[in-house]
């Protein structure tokens, strides 16, 4: 999503709204492969992590000012292809999620920004250089380094582990292409539209899937799948709130501090140790992301000097 610039400058409150979004999100990944480990098939985690994220959304929505106008939608069709995009990834993720240990699922996630690169260089005409193609290979290359471990001996992907591993870049990718029609959205669609709507549109998509599959989810299953719906509508606004008040350019980062959010619980809640490959692919991914977010902070601050500037006349 493209982030305008906030409206007021406060880094070290946007870097700590940021940190807050990621431990909620990693937190919301958790409970999702908790519930996933229970029996939840991913249409129903889907169904849930919208549905109870709704209140949430609409409350600080309504809270951010405009009323239910703030809701108001110019083009449903662009909130119905968004939703089908956003809800395809979510469903790829969920599914990966209950299939691979949660610092590998949380590292090839890393595989989106690399991914929004490209598909805006061809779906939106966005010139990308040298530099950025260079930290996209390389990322890639990383995620390759993740998934070696999941290659077969003939070279081709088996198990359940590979398949979770391949239907997590599948919602990668999904994730990115969604990302960047935000980015044609916001010219006429609010930010308060956008997330609201989206979380409805993917209760009912979800909903569809019911007939496939769903079970009666006892109490501590309901329990993990509402809070897991709550904290990922709390995720959602400390993410909002962060790019509010600081340049994306320098909260994005902390966004891979999810890595040691999720080594941690990966490895006290679900007795998960990644491997070497992950680790070194992991560290490779991060790095060209960084390179692309501090490549993405240099144009703006030369496309800002280019712009021209009003001047006093007389």
């Amino acid at each position: 999503m493209t982030i305008s610039s906030p409206r007021e400058h406060r880094p070290l409150r946007g870097i700590l709204y940021k940190l807050a979004s990621v431990v909620a999100f990693v937190l919301m990944a958790s409970l999702v492969k908790a519930a996933a480990a229970m029996g939840v098939p991913p249409g129903e985690l889907v169904f849930f992590r919208s549905l109870c994220a709704l209140p949430v959304i609409l409350l600080w929505c309504l809270w951010q000012g405009g009323g239910l106008r703030s809701l108001r939608v110019v083009s449903p069709r662009a909130h119905i292809l968004r939703g089908i995009m956003g809800t395809a990834a979510m469903a790829c993720i969920f599914t990966g999620l209950g299939l691979v240990p949660l610092p590998e699922a949380v590292a090839i996630g890393y595989t989106t920004p690399l991914l929004v690169v490209v598909f805006a260089a061809l779906f939106l005409g966005e010139k990308v250089g040298w530099v950025r193609v260079s930290a996209v290979l390389a990322g890639l290359l990383g995620v390759g380094i993740i998934l070696s471990p999941r290659l077969g001996a003939d070279g081709g992907l088996s198990g359940p582990g590979a398949f979770g591993a391949g239907i997590l870049v599948l919602g990668a990718a999904l994730a990115a292409l969604t990302q960047v029609y935000i980015r044609h959205m916001v010219r006429t669609e609010t930010t308060a539209a956008t997330v609201f709507w989206f979380a409805v549109s993917a209760s009912v998509m979800a909903l569809a899937s019911a007939p496939m599959g769903w079970v009666l989810p006892g109490p501590s299953a309901a329990a993990v799948l509402i809070l897991a719906g709550l904290l990922g509508g709390v995720a959602q606004i400390f993410l909002t709130s962060g790019y509010r008040v600081a340049e994306a350019s320098t909260v994005a980062p902390f966004e891979y501090a999810s890595m040691l959010v999720s080594l941690v619980l990966g490895y006290a809640v679900f007795d998960e140790t990644p491997t070497r490959q992950v680790l070194i692919g992991a560290a490779v991914v991060i790095l060209a992301g960084v390179v692309i977010i501090l490549r993405e902070r240099r144009l703006g601050l030369e496309r800002g000097k280019a712009r021209p500037r009003m001047t006093p006349q007389g």
